[in-house]
């Protein structure tokens, strides 16, 4: 990759003649930072109308754990097709689900010796959040549901009603009731265990908290700034919970799927959610599939009573179970996956000893960033890194992130060279942050 940058107008319609604007809703995101007509993506490559090829250290907001077209996941698919196998088929049995099931249950949940069911529901975490909430206030008879600061569940209501994020909720119109708000690890600072006040006002009678459904928490929270819960934190969360009848949900949307270098952002901690919350890359191919994996004495589901059109995803049960089959059989790929986040820290370490910025690493695995003074900075960092060829976005309460989310399948060449547009991208920026400082002294 040529880290030389190449101006990119955030404004053109050379290719795209206008249609997006005129014909998509306002509501679109992420095409306004990156403007760019992609026609191909393979592995941790994307490409334009124009040949021009980008490192994506996006991976779809990490719904691309192996990559764009997976040469395996792709021939399993195009075979499947092939042979006329079953597309749609509601909640039915189908030989694909049964074998995601069987590779499931065989390489993830028995060697963990986490006795959950599995239930299909929508095809988008928010719609599994959704089922998660809903079968917590059935099970207990109770309403409330603790979340997090920072934390991020969907956009649809139920799940608003948990995200923290004011741009989103405002745009609800309504009040979202039933979630009372506690701090997430380290919100208060270092010195603070957070869990201290949880702890008062779950015991308090007068706190006004109430006894909760559940605690809905994320183990890395994604999209509020790459907030890592350490072990001690998340095991004494599940011990609070526990003692005092209290659902543990963990949501492992952003997380999961070996994002963070385990299947499951939570294992290192050994705690037992109650329920967990798969999506995103649980499909391996960008497919839509979710689910809610629930232990097995809380399955207390009426047939039909949470329900989904689209939550016999078919095509995406044979990329996940091919993914499985591929990639989970042995530890080797998880352990490649720790070593490239070695690689992406120790890089970034780098950047952030280099600048005269006031900048710190955030994350865990290869979910791994920089936060930066303010998100006008992270967000310049951003445009230089398109303008080098790499595709990257920001996170946090005021996109102030930079958030590195590369295909876990990214070769070390192709790393290498994300991260030395990456570290052009810091320099220029902090160039020119610095001229215009001196400029306005003169």
């Amino acid at each position: 990759m040529n880290t030389t940058a190449k101006k990119i107008d955030l404004d053109s319609n050379a290719h795209t003649g206008g249609v997006f604007a005129r014909l998509e809703s306002d509501v679109r995101s992420y095409c306004r930072s990156i403007p760019l007509l992609f026609e191909k993506a393979v592995g941790a490559e994307l490409v334009d109308a124009d040949g021009n090829v980008y490192l994506d250290f996006l991976a779809g907001a990490g719904s691309l754990n192996y990559g764009h077209n997976n040469p395996v996941l792709k021939e399993a698919l195009m075979e499947y097709i092939g042979a006329d196998g079953i597309a749609h088929g509601l909640d039915m049995h189908t030989a694909a689900k049964k074998r995601f099931l069987e590779s499931f249950h065989e390489r993830i949940l028995q060697p963990r010796k986490l006795d959950y069911v599995t239930q299909f529901t929508g095809p988008t975490g928010a719609n599994a959040v959704e089922a998660a909430i809903k079968l917590a206030r059935k099970v207990t008879g109770r309403e409330t549901i603790i979340a997090f600061t920072n934390g991020f569940h969907g956009v649809t209501l139920g799940a608003l009603s948990l995200t923290g994020n004011r741009h989103h909720r405002d745009a609800a119109g309504i009040a979202m009731n039933g979630v009372v708000r506690m701090p997430f690890d380290g919100y208060l600072g270092d010195d603070v265990d957070t869990l201290d006040y949880l702890e008062k006002a779950l015991d308090d009678p007068s706190s006004g908290v109430g006894h909760p459904a559940a605690v809905m928490v994320e183990a890395v929270q994604g999209e509020g700034g790459l907030n890592v819960a350490s072990d001690a934190w998340l095991k004494r969360l599940e011990e609070i919970c526990r003692a005092r009848d209290i659902l543990l949900i963990l949501d492992d949307i952003q997380a999961g799927c070996g994002r963070t270098g385990t299947f499951f952002s939570f294992e290192p901690s050994g705690i037992r959610p109650h329920m967990v919350t798969l999506s995103k890359s649980l499909s391996a191919f960008g497919l839509p599939f979710a689910l809610l994996l629930i232990e097995s004495e809380l399955d207390e589901w009426e047939p039909g009573e949470h329900n989904g059109t689209f939550r016999g995803n078919n095509h995406a049960f044979v990329t996940a179970a091919a993914a499985l089959e591929h990639f989970w059989a042995t530890p080797d790929f998880a352990q490649d996956v720790k070593r490239k986040a070695g690689i992406l820290r120790s890089r970034l370490e780098d950047i952030v000893d280099a600048s005269a910025l006031d900048l710190r690493i955030k994350g865990r695995g290869l979910m791994t960033g920089i936060a930066c003074p303010d998100g006008e900075i992270a967000g310049a960092i951003c445009r230089a890194a398109l303008e080098r060829g790499l595709v990257i976005e920001t996170s946090g309460s005021f996109d102030e992130v930079v958030k590195c989310l590369p295909p876990l399948t990214i070769s070390d060449e192709e790393l290498d060279r994300g991260l030395a547009a990456l570290t052009a991208s810091f320099e220029v920026v902090a160039s020119e942050l610095t001229q215009n400082a001196q400029g306005a002294a003169s």
